[in-house]
C-alpha cells in the first residue's frame, strides 16, 4: 500500500492531522492506531473515565521507575491506546496554557509557534459554547463546553473561599489572563465526551482519501539511507508494510513516539548499540528533557452533602444514571474537576506557577481495577488539589530492549530539584488558607489527608513526596528547536538529519505549558498540519 502521508497514532494530535491533511482531497492519508474503537459507553460518558483508568483494552497502563523523589514509589502513567488517544480517557479539562509559554517557545528559535500563531490555530479549531471573541473560537470542529450547568453547590463556596484567600474570580482561563479562580471549560458536547476522535477523525473518515486501521502496531520506520519511505506494522498477527509517497508523521505521544524512534535507530547511540539496533541517526535528545506536571490532593470530611452522597449508594447511582440517560445532564456529564484556577505560590513569582483543582467528592478508599470515581468514599468528602506549572525537574524515556512489545523505561525524576519542592511546600500552605476561609471553613468537619498532625515543613515535605504523582501531562521528549544538538525536530517538526519524517504531538513541546496538555496537543496537530501542507507547495 502506498499513501501520500502515513500518520502513526490516532491520538489527540494524530486525529487532527488526519482531518486537516485529508480535507482538501489532494492527498491520500493512512492512519495506524495500535488501539481500537473509542465507541464505548464509559468513554462517551464523561465521568466514566474512572472505568478506563486501568483498562488495558484502551490504556497502555505504563509504570514509571521507582522514584526517589516520590519516596521510592513507582508511579502509574495511564495513556490512551484507542482512537482519540488520551483525549478519550482523560479528565476533559480544556486549558491552552499561558501567553508567556508560547512567547518562550518563539524566543527559543521556534518561529511560527509564538502566541499570535497558536492563538490563530486555537480559534480556528474551536467551537466554544460561550461564543467567539478575541480569544475564543466558534464554528470549528472541536466543541468546548462552558461547563456552567450542573455544577455542585460546593463550587460556589470554593470560589468564595478562594477569593477570600486572595485570588480574583476569572470567568475564562483561556482568555486575556490565566490567573484566578473559576470553573473549567471541558471538551464535552451534549453531555458526552468530545474526544479528538469524535471532533476530528470520525467526520474525516467519511472521505475516500483517508484510511484508518485500528489494532495496527507500528514496529519500525523504513528507510532508504536517511530518507523515511514507510512503516512496518503488525495487524491482527500479520506483519505488513505501508509506503509513504511524501512523509511519515509520528504522533504517538511523549512515550510512544520516543519508543518508535529509538526502535527505528534514531536516538542516543549508546542506548541503541546496547540493544543491537542499527544507528540511523545519533541524537541523544530523543527521550531526554522529559517534563511532567506533578500534584496531590488535600482531602476533607464535610458537614454538608457532596457528590459522595449522590454517587456512593445504589439508589444514588440509579438516580444519576437515569438523569444522565434521560437528559445527558447531572454529575455523570461532568469532569472530576469542576472548578480550579491558577495562582502564584509566593509573590516572588512573576506569573502563576501552580494550578488548582476543586473536586466535590473524595476517593481515599481504593477500588480494585478502577479509579473509584463512580464509587467514592462512604462519607461526605471534598478535595482540593494542585500541580506545578513549570517543574524544573527533568526525566527521560528509553527503550529497554529491541523488543517493541516491551514497555519503555520511564524515569520521571519527580521533585529532583529544591525549587520544585520549595514551591510545592508554599502551595500546600495556600490550600490550607483556602480551607480556612468562609464559607468553606464552617462546612469542613476535618482534614483527612494529610491531617492536622502534619504541620511543620519537614512533615509537609514528607507528605508531598509520599502522596504526589503525575497528573498525566508528559511532554518534551522529542522537543522542537532549531539546533539539532539540543532538540529532535526543527520548527517545521522535521526530524533533524532525516528526510520525510516528522513528529507531531506533545513530545515536541519545547517546554511544558501551564495547564492541562490536551488542548495544546490538538493545537500542535492543527498548526503542524498547516506547516506540513504549506511545505508541499
Amino acid at each position: 500500500m502506498t499513501f501520500d502521508f502515513i500518520i502513526v497514532g490516532a491520538g489527540s494530535a494524530g486525529c487532527v492531522l488526519a482531518e486537516r491533511l485529508s480535507a482538501n482531497g489532494r492527498f491520500s492519508v493512512l492512519v495506524l492506531e495500535a488501539g481500537g474503537s473509542e465507541r464505548r459507553f464509559f468513554i462517551s460518558m464523561p465521568l466514566g473515565y474512572g472505568k478506563t483508568f486501568y483498562d488495558p483494552s484502551v490504556n497502555w497502563m505504563y509504570a514509571a521507575e521507582a522514584d526517589p523523589g516520590l519516596n521510592g514509589q513507582q508511579d502509574y502513567w495511564p495513556r490512551g491506546k484507542v482512537l482519540g488517544g488520551s483525549s478519550s480517557i482523560n479528565a476533559m479539562v480544556y486549558i491552552r496554557g499561558a501567553r508567556e509559554d508560547y512567547e518562550e517557545w518563539e524566543a527559543a528559535g521556534n518561529t511560527g509557534w509564538g502566541w499570535n500563531d497558536v492563538l490563530k490555530a486555537y480559534r480556528a479549531m474551536e467551537d466554544n459554547e460561550a461564543g467567539s471573541d478575541d480569544y475564543r473560537g466558534a464554528g470549528g470542529p472541536l466543541h468546548i463546553s462552558e461547563n456552567s450547568r450542573d455544577l455542585h453547590p460546593l463550587y460556589k463556596s470554593f470560589v468564595a473561599a478562594t477569593v477570600a484567600a486572595g485570588l480574583t474570580y476569572n470567568p475564562d482561563f483561556n482568555g486575556a489572563v490565566q490567573e484566578g479562580v473559576g470553573h473549567y471549560q471541558l471538551t464535552t458536547k451534549g453531555g458526552m465526551r468530545m474526544s479528538a476522535a469524535r471532533a476530528f477523525l470520525r467526520p474525516a473518515m467519511k472521505r475516500g482519501n483517508l484510511h484508518v486501521e485500528i489494532h495496527a502496531e507500528v514496529r519500525r520506520i523504513l528507510f532508504e539511507g536517511t530518507r523515511a519511505t514507510g512503516v512496518e506494522y503488525v495487524s491482527r498477527g500479520q506483519t505488513r508494510t505501508a509506503l509513504a509517497g511524501r512523509e511519515v508523521i509520528i504522533a504517538g505521544g511523549a512515550i510512544n513516539s520516543v519508543q518508535l524512534l529509538q526502535l527505528t535507530g534514531i536516538g542516543p547511540a549508546k542506548t541503541l548499540q546496547k540493544h543491537g539496533i542499527t544507528i540511523v541517526q545519533d541524537n541523544p535528545n530523543v527521550g531526554a528533557h522529559l517534563q511532567d506536571h506533578v500534584g496531590l490532593n488535600y482531602t476533607y470530611r464535610m458537614k454538608v452533602p457532596t457528590l459522595n452522597d449522590a454517587l456512593r449508594p445504589w439508589w444514588g447511582k440509579l438516580r444519576v444514571g437515569l438523569q444522565y440517560l434521560l437528559t445527558r445532564g447531572g454529575p455523570l456529564s461532568l469532569s472530576i474537576n469542576q472548578g480550579g484556577g491558577f495562582f502564584r505560590s509566593s509573590p516572588q513569582h512573576k506569573r502563576p506557577n501552580m494550578q488548582l483543582y476543586m473536586q466535590a467528592f473524595s476517593t481515599l478508599i481504593p477500588k480494585t481495577g478502577e479509579r473509584p470515581l463512580l464509587t467514592p468514599d462512604p462519607f461526605s468528602g471534598f478535595s482540593l488539589g494542585l500541580s506545578n506549572c513549570w517543574p524544573s525537574s527533568r526525566g527521560f524515556i528509553e527503550i529497554q530492549s529491541s523488543n517493541p512489545l516491551q514497555q519503555p523505561r520511564i524515569v520521571a525524576n519527580a521533585y529532583s530539584t529544591n525549587e520544585d519542592i520549595s514551591e510545592m511546600l508554599e502551595a500546600v500552605k495556600f490550600l490550607r488558607r483556602i480551607a480556612a476561609r468562609e464559607p468553606l471553613a464552617s462546612m469542613i468537619a476535618e482534614e483527612l489527608r494529610p491531617g492536622l498532625k502534619c504541620m511543620i515543613d519537614e512533615d509537609l515535605i514528607s507528605d508531598i513526596r509520599q502522596r504526589s504523582g503525575t497528573v498525566y501531562h508528559p511532554s518534551c521528549t522529542c522537543r522542537m528547536g532549531p539546533d539539532p544538538k539540543t532538540s529532535v525536530v526543527d520548527p517545521h517538526l522535521r526530524v533533524h538529519g532525516i528526510d520525510n519524517l516528522r513528529v507531531c504531538d506533545a513530545s515536541v513541546f519545547p517546554s511544558l505549558i501551564a495547564g492541562n496538555t490536551n488542548a495544546p496537543a490538538m493545537m500542535v496537530g492543527w498548526r503542524g498540519a498547516e506547516i506540513i501542507l504549506n511545505d508541499q507547495i
